[in-house]
C-alpha cells in the first residue's frame, strides 16, 4: 500500500523531473544544434576508436580480473583486507593523478624504460592507442575485482562443504560452481566496465598522442575548446549519449541474479585449493595485480614530495574552489538521493523515478556539459556560469552511483520499520529525522565521500567552461603537465589527492561516527 504523499515525496518526484529534464533535456539542445552538422571522417575514426578502445579496455580488465578476484576469495592471509580496500582505490583518486602516476611508470623517463635501457632495449611511449587502453585498464583492473569477487563470495559455503565431501578437485569445483558464477558476473561486469570506459576523458587527452587515439569525448572538447564547432560538438554529443544509453540498456538486459540459493553465512573454507603449487600461483597473480597497481600509486606520492616545492601560487586559489564545488556537489547529490528514495518507497511512479534517478549514467559530464553550453551560450558568457553548472552536473553523475549504494537501505529500513511509522504518523521531514537518517548514516557517509572525492577529481565539464580565474585543482594539475613543467604538477597531484582523500574520509568517518554515537 502506497504511503500518503508528503513534501518529501514531492521533493524527489521534483528531483526525477529535473533529472530528466537535465539528461534528456540537453541531449535535445544537443540534437536541435546538430542538424546542420554530419560525420566526416575524423569523426567517424574518433567513434571507432572509442568503441574499440572500450571493448579492449573492459575485456582486458575482466580477462585479468579473474585470476585475482579468484586468489583473494580461496586465499585468508594478513593483510587481506588492506588488498582488497586498496582494489577501490582508483575508483576514488582523480583521473588527471593517476594519469601522472601512470607516465611516471611508463613514460619517456619512466621506470620501465630506465630499465629497459640498464639492460640496452630501445624506449617504449606511452602516447597513443596502447596508451589510453593501458590507462583506461589500470582504472578498471580493481573495479572488475571488486565485482568479480562478490561474485566469488556469493557461493555459498555449503556448496564448498558438499564439493569437498564429494571428492571434488580444482577443475571440478571451477565446472561445477566458478563457471557457472562466472557466466552471471561477468557480462555485467563487462559492460558496466565498457560504459566507465566509453565516458572517459582525461586518459585520451593526456595519453592520446594524436588523432588515431582521439575518442568522442576529447572530439566534443576539441570542437568548443579551440574550433568553437558547436554543429559538430553537438553530433558528437549525441553520438556518445546514443552509445552509453545503449550499453546501459546491455547492462539492465545481462543483469542476471545469483541462482546459488542462500547460505548460512558460515566461513568459507577452499578445501580445493590447498596444494601448494596452486598456493604459488595464488601469490604470483596477487604480486603482480598489486605490482600493477602500487607502483602509479607509490609515484604520485615520491614525485609529489619532490615537486611541493615547486607548486605555482594558482594551485591554492583552484584547490579552494575544487573544495567549495565538491562540497555544494556532495550536498545536492545527497538531498536528491533520499528524496528520490523516499518517492521510490512511496510506491507512487516508483519505477520511473528509480530510472530518472539512474538516467545520468546514460550521458557523460561532456554531454551534459554540450548541452548546458548550448541553451547559456546565447543569454550568458558560458565561463561566468563555469562553477555552478560543474557543481550541477558533477551532483548529477553521481547521483545514479548514491542512489545504488543508499536505495537498497532504504528499503530494508522500510521493510523493516515502516508499518511502525506509519502507525505513528511518521511521514515527510519527520520520517526522515527520526527514522531513515539515524539508521543510513553510515551508508550515507560513504556515498557522501564518494560523491566528494568523484566532484573532487572532476575534469570534463570545467575543461569547458572555466577561464583562467575559475579553475579547478584537476585543470591546473593537467595545464601544469600540457607545459611540460611535470615537477610542479606532480606536487600539485599530491595536493589534490590529499584533499580528495580527506574529503573522503571526513564524510565516511563523520557518518560511522554518529551512527555510533
Amino acid at each position: 500500500m502506497a504511503r500518503r504523499v508528503g513534501p518529501v515525496t514531492r521533493a524527489g518526484r521534483a528531483v526525477a523531473l529535473c533529472t530528466t529534464v537535465l539528461t534528456l533535456g540537453t541531449l535535445l539542445a544537443v540534437l536541435l544544434r546538430a542538424e546542420t552538422a554530419s560525420f566526416g571522417p575524423a569523426d567517424w575514426s574518433a567513434l571507432r576508436f572509442t568503441v574499440l578502445a572500450a571493448l579492449a579496455a573492459a575485456g582486458l580488465s575482466v580477462g585479468l580480473a579473474i585470476p585475482c578476484a579468484r586468489a583473494l576469495a580461496r586465499r585468508s592471509f594478513p593483510g587481506r583486507g588492506a588488498i582488497v580496500s586498496l582494489m577501490g582505490a582508483p575508483f576514488l583518486l582523480p583521473v588527471v593523478v593517476a594519469v601522472l602516476g601512470i607516465l611516471a611508470v611508463f613514460g619517456r623517463s619512466g621506470l620501465v624504460n630506465r630499465l629497459l635501457d640498464v639492460v640496452g632495449l630501445p624506449a617504449v611511449s606511452i602516447y597513443g592507442p596502447h596508451g589510453v587502453i593501458l590507462g583506461l585498464v589500470f582504472f578498471n583492473f580493481p573495479l572488475a575485482v571488486r565485482m568479480i569477487l562478490s561474485g566469488w563470495q556469493a557461493i555459498p559455503a555449503e556448496r564448498l562443504r558438499l564439493a569437498a565431501a564429494l571428492g571434488f578437485g580444482p577443475g571440478t569445483v571451477l565446472r561445477h560452481l566458478e563457471l557457472p558464477m562466472l557466466q552471471q558476473t561477468l557480462p555485467g561486469a563487462f559492460v558496466a566496465i565498457f560504459l566507465v570506459c566509453l565516458t572517459s576523458f582525461a586518459i585520451p587527452l593526456t595519453l592520446g598522442g594524436g588523432p588515431r587515439a582521439t575518442t568522442l569525448e576529447l572530439g566534443i572538447y576539441q570542437a568548443l575548446r579551440f574550433d568553437y564547432d558547436l554543429g559538430r560538438a553537438a553530433l558528437l554529443a549525441a553520438a556518445q549519449f546514443a552509445l552509453c544509453a545503449l550499453a546501459v540498456g546491455l547492462a539492465a538486459r545481462l543483469a542476471v541474479p545469483a541462482r546459488f540459493g542462500a547460505g548460512l553465512d558460515r566461513p568459507v573454507e577452499r578445501w580445493d585449493a590447498q596444494g601448494w603449487a596452486l598456493r604459488l600461483q595464488d601469490v604470483a597473480v596477487l604480486v603482480l595485480g598489486c605490482g600493477f597497481l602500487v607502483l602509479p600509486l607509490a609515484m604520485i606520492v615520491i614525485r609529489g614530495l619532490e615537486g611541493l616545492s615547486d607548486i605555482p601560487a594558482a594551485v591554492w586559489p583552484a584547490a579552494l574552489r575544487s573544495v567549495l564545488v565538491a562540497m555544494v556537489s556532495t550536498a545536492l547529490c545527497m538531498a536528491a538521493t533520499l528524496s528520490l528514495c523516499t518517492a521510490i518507497s512511496a510506491g507512487l511512479a516508483a519505477r520511473w523515478i528509480e530510472t530518472a534517478g539512474m538516467l545520468p549514467l546514460a550521458a557523460s559530464s561532456l554531454v551534459l556539459g554540450t548541452g548546458l553550453f548550448i541553451l547559456v551560450h546565447p543569454f550568458a558568457a558560458p565561463e561566468r556560469l563555469a562553477l555552478p553548472v560543474t557543481a550541477l552536473v558533477n551532483a548529477a553523475m553521481a547521483l545514479p552511483y548514491a542512489l545504488r549504494l543508499i536505495l537498497p537501505a532504504h528499503r530494508e529500513v522500510e521493510a523493516a520499520y515502516g508499518q511502525l511509522a506509519d502507525s505513528l504518523g511518521l511521514a515527510g521531514v519527520s520520517r526522515l529525522r527520526w527514522l531513515v537518517l539515524p539508521r543510513l548514516r553510515p551508508v550515507i557517509g560513504f556515498a557522501s565521500g564518494v560523491a566528494a572525492a568523484l566532484s573532487m577529481g572532476d575534469l570534463g565539464v570545467i575543461a569547458l567552461f572555466a577561464n583562467e580565474g575559475q579553475a579547478t585543482l584537476p585543470l591546473v594539475v593537467q595545464q601544469l603537465m600540457g607545459a611540460y613543467r611535470m615537477q610542479a604538477a606532480a606536487g600539485a597531484s599530491l595536493v589534490l589527492v590529499g584533499l580528495s582523500f580527506a574529503l573522503f574520509w571526513i564524510c565516511d568517518r563523520g557518518g560511522r561516527r554518529h551512527a555510533a554515537a
